[in-house]
């Protein structure tokens, strides 16, 4: 049986965002059985766990999407290894006979490519911006090492895949009817990051530009300076309804305040402890108080404050 939550939002139709990945189906049954989001009659996504991955989560703190056509199904992120990709392609299963035509990886990281071999056997055609595909190439191995040391026997089918199809900044896939949009902002969280726009629906599946519910991380490939300025053309599309990379879905302002309003304030903060020859003691110490009610806060905030520190004084000697 699918498992189908639905609310109103705004008056949007789509499902609480409910997370925490659901048990095998029997016990004997290692693929993990997991509960949908309808955003629409077509789009639905099952949200991951605002965490980091664990054997607890099986590897679902990232949202795994999918849109059904008249002519096959198009999937946002491959998972985290191969049985959650299982999962997921169970709950398609029950939903349409129609196969899966494409796969769609939002980035590099393992979240969103170490389910792509399970794919692969079923014969999708993978797709990636052509940045994403040159990091899973260098660092996809140590990527599956490290989920294969978390999961234990649930890593079992797992291994990189690189995919099919590297594309550049715009991408249209017309299938069944659907006019699917491939679209690379510009740099932001990580390298290669795509966001799904569906301009007939104005729904954007926005992938890891796009953060409301969990603080986002910046990382040592993140930047910042670009993310913010990438972000400006996501809002541009005007869409009604996005889907993060984490986090249930939501509207435009919610995820500008959380994403390019954290960015903003976080590098005004730190410009000025440069600007006061401060030190990353000072950037350590800054006030993120305002965000402290989103999950992974306690992880995330020093450490962001800590590369974004790092990544501004950099700049101020190039």
């Amino acid at each position: 049986m699918t498992r189908v939550r639905e609310g109103a939002v705004r008056g949007l139709v789509f499902a609480v965002a409910l997370w925490g990945i659901a048990q095998p189906a029997a016990a004997e049954d290692p693929v993990p059985e997991l509960v949908l989001t309808r955003v629409d009659e077509s789009v639905y996504s099952a949200i991951g766990a605002p965490a980091a991955p664990s054997l607890e989560n099986r590897g679902h703190n990232n949202n795994l999407s999918f849109i059904i056509t008249a002519d096959g199904v198009v999937v946002i992120n491959g998972g985290d290894n191969a049985l959650l990709a299982e999962g997921l392609h169970r709950q398609i299963r029950r939903l349409t006979e129609q196969p899966v035509r494409y796969l769609i990886n939002e980035n590099g990281q393992g979240h969103a490519f170490l389910g792509n071999a399970y794919w692969a056997r079923q014969g999708v055609t993978i797709l990636a911006h052509r940045d994403a595909v040159a990091a899973i190439r260098e660092h996809g191995a140590g990527s599956l090492a490290r989920m294969r040391e978390r999961m234990g026997d649930l890593a079992a089918g797992t291994e990189v895949q690189l995919p099919d199809v590297a594309v550049d900044d715009f991408y249209a896939l017309e299938l069944g009817g659907e006019r699917i949009e491939l679209r690379h902002f510009g740099d932001a969280h990580s390298p290669g990051d795509l966001s799904v726009w569906l301009p007939g629906r104005g729904i954007l599946i926005a992938g890891d530009i796009a953060f409301h519910e969990r603080l986002l991380g910046i990382f040592p490939d993140s930047d910042v300076e670009a993310w913010i300025e990438s972000f400006d053309r996501l809002v541009q599309l005007q869409p009604n309804v996005v889907i993060p990379g984490h986090g249930g879905p939501t509207d435009v302002e919610t995820v500008r305040r959380y994403t390019q309003g954290y960015l903003q304030f976080l590098s005004g903060e730190v410009a000025a402890i440069l600007e006061d020859d401060g030190d990353l003691t000072d950037a350590y110490a800054i006030d993120q108080s305002a965000y402290a009610h989103l999950h992974t806060f306690e992880e995330m905030a020093q450490k962001n404050a800590g590369r974004l520190y790092r990544q501004m004084e950099e700049k101020l000697f190039e």
